[in-house]
């Protein structure tokens, strides 16, 4: 669709430094667009990674607990849960990937998960143990690929659209009225060489 302008040089210059402009956004949009689907990609490979880690860990957590549990008293499992000598903490941050803003999430540990016995206690019950702290700091890595995901398709669609509306629109429009204009400028040259060539014809005859 052609542009409603003038069709005189002053306004082809404008069109034409528009035009380069716009084809340099588009490249740039376009490369934008290309690291953001890399970094997409590898962000969803790391979420079924760290997916499927988690639910091995968990499995595995869960199954020394039902061992542990029948091998240890009602008492000594409220003696065990109730009194948790580790705190966990969340540190919260923001990393940029291709110009996005998303969140980094670091686990802080303080104590010792172990405040029963050792020696008293089945050794199913440290591999619980194990497993469900192992489970917690992926958990939050899991959670942190999940945002950076969303942000992240956000960003591809937004930078989609606007590469689109450069490629398909704007840029096609530029060209055309710059067609349309440098044509009009050619017949007009054309028109006034044909008048000066009538007026000299006219003055060589009188």
């Amino acid at each position: 669709m052609r542009l409603n302008v003038n069709p005189n040089r002053m306004e082809l210059m404008k069109l034409k430094s528009r035009l380069s402009m716009a084809e340099r956004g588009h490249k740039l949009l376009k490369d934008k667009l290309d690291a953001l689907m890399q970094d997409f990609i590898r962000t969803v490979r790391e979420n079924r990674y760290l997916r499927q880690e988690i639910e091995e860990e968990i499995v595995k957590a869960f199954e020394a607990q039902s061992k542990a549990s029948l091998l240890l008293s009602e008492e000594d499992k409220k003696l065990i849960t109730v009194f948790p000598g580790e705190r966990l903490g969340l540190e919260v941050q923001v990393r940029h990937v291709t110009g996005v803003k998303v969140p980094h999430f670091e686990v802080k540990v303080e104590g010792d998960p172990y405040t029963y016995s050792l020696i008293n206690t089945p050794a199913e019950i440290d591999e619980a143990f194990s497993s469900f702290f192992q489970v917690f700091p992926l958990m939050v890595k899991l959670a942190e690929a999940e945002k950076t995901i969303e942000l992240l398709a956000v960003e591809i669609e937004k930078t989609r659209r606007r590469v689109n509306a450069l490629e398909y629109v704007l840029i096609p429009n530029l060209q055309e009225t710059i067609k349309y204009i440098t044509l009009k400028l050619d017949e007009l040259a054309r028109s006034s060489v044909v008048s000066i060539m009538r007026i000299k014809g006219k003055g060589l005859t009188g």
